[in-house]
């Protein structure tokens, strides 16, 4: 079975394949190394950049213009902020010119915590990215999503930007979904098939398995796991975190929905409507800083629509608003949600009293239409206001 990093290197192979991909760049994508997470090994169209952020999003952006198909890679999405105009301007040139020019690029970049990275290797981007009109956003959470929404980034018209899950790189299909139509059964054979052999690679040729070509549809949630009491609404390292806590959970008393959003932009609100109006109480949960967080916006979403449906005001469990996040194992763990604290989470928000009556319990009123006219004519009012034919003869 296919880890998310060589999920990726399918997706860019049958992109350069099927989709007409015609550059894989950033610092590293190329021979030999193959990317840092060597999710770019064995293509045919990688190459490597200067060690430049805005360098690798201006170049994507001029080649996309002039009628290629590229996919950039930004090593780390800590090393993205620079690049924040050149993303505005890429996100607004179909809108700028009136439909006239597409930009069918990807960005592909590594995001969140998990790994011990420090300062430059542990931040998250969701939060930036959902701010920046004009941008597809996915950020998956297992092998077979990456592969499929990564395909389809490669096949839209204008920018998509998929945000994978540094801690994630690794992970391997949990269950029959996730694994990949058509890879191998056996992780040896897949490994011996399409990585890179340590030494001298100079004469080696990747031996490419007939994936299909399935996409994952944009704004497409995924509903991991079917509960009663609260829903839990995530994305990304945290989709299987809160999966692992549900489950636990359900032991004690406690049901659990978890919904993968899969999707930042356009987002499955008809998911989360559904399952919130299901549960009546619903946590948002990344690893972004709390504060100007993409969470806020589904929370005061929900708070607007449905707001008299709610047993419980709805939560945000996500990472503290700190400058940076420590290397030291505490400090990270201090800085974004642990499976610790998202299992609090999702105790506290179940087990919370709710506040006033919910418009869910209360019955509801139907009110007849009235049988008579009671409506004032102008030129009546003159007579006595109380009509003998509205209220009878003794209010005359």
């Amino acid at each position: 079975m296919a880890t998310i990093a060589q999920a990726v290197r399918l997706a860019l192979h049958m992109g350069e394949a099927h989709l007409g991909v015609t550059d894989v760049f950033g610092e590293d994508v190329g021979p030999p190394l193959g990317g840092v997470f060597t999710a770019s090994q064995g293509l045919e169209t990688a190459w490597n950049s200067p060690l430049d952020e805005r360098g690798i999003i201006g170049a994507a952006m001029g080649l996309a213009l002039a009628g290629c198909n590229p996919v950039c890679e930004i090593q780390f999405c800590d090393y993205a902020f620079n690049t924040i105009d050149l993303l505005k301007l890429c996100g607004n040139t179909y809108w700028a010119s009136a439909g006239q020019w597409n930009v069918p690029m990807t960005m592909m970049t590594p995001v969140g915590a998990g790994i011990h990275g420090s300062l430059y290797h542990s931040h998250s981007f969701d939060a930036q990215a959902t701010r920046i009109p004009g941008w597809k956003i996915v950020m998956p959470s297992n092998p077979r999503d990456a592969y499929g929404l990564l395909l389809s980034a490669i096949a839209d018209p204008n920018p998509a930007m998929v945000l994978l899950p540094k801690a994630l790189m690794r992970a391997k299909a949990e269950n029959p979904y996730e694994v990949i139509p058509g890879e191998p059964d056996d992780a040896r054979e897949l490994r011996k098939r399409i990585d890179a052999p340590i030494g001298d690679r100079s004469g080696w040729v990747p031996d490419w398995p007939e994936t299909e070509l399935t996409m994952v549809p944009f704004g497409k949630a995924r509903r991991l796991r079917e509960g009663d009491d609260l829903s839990v609404i995530t994305y990304g390292r945290l989709a299987r975190v809160a999966m692992r806590e549900a489950d636990k959970l359900a032991d004690e008393g406690i049901s659990a929905e978890v919904i993968d959003l899969r999707s930042l932009h356009p987002y499955d609100w008809d998911a989360i409507v559904g399952s919130t109006r299901k549960t009546g109480r619903v946590l948002f949960l990344n690893e972004d800083t709390e504060i100007t967080n993409f969470g806020e916006h589904l929370i005061r979403r929900c708070c607007d629509e449905l707001f008299g449906e709610l047993r419980v005001a709805p939560r945000l469990h996500a990472g503290e608003h700190v400058p940076g996040v420590g290397l030291a194992e505490a400090l990270e763990y201090a800085s974004v949600p642990t499976a610790e604290s998202v299992r609090n989470a999702i105790v506290e928000l179940a087990e919370a009293p709710e506040v006033g009556r919910s418009m869910r319990d209360r019955p509801r009123v139907v009110r007849r239409k009235p049988t008579i006219d009671v409506t004032l004519d102008a030129r009546e009012l003159e007579a006595s206001i109380l009509s003998e034919y509205a209220f009878g003869s003794r209010y005359r």
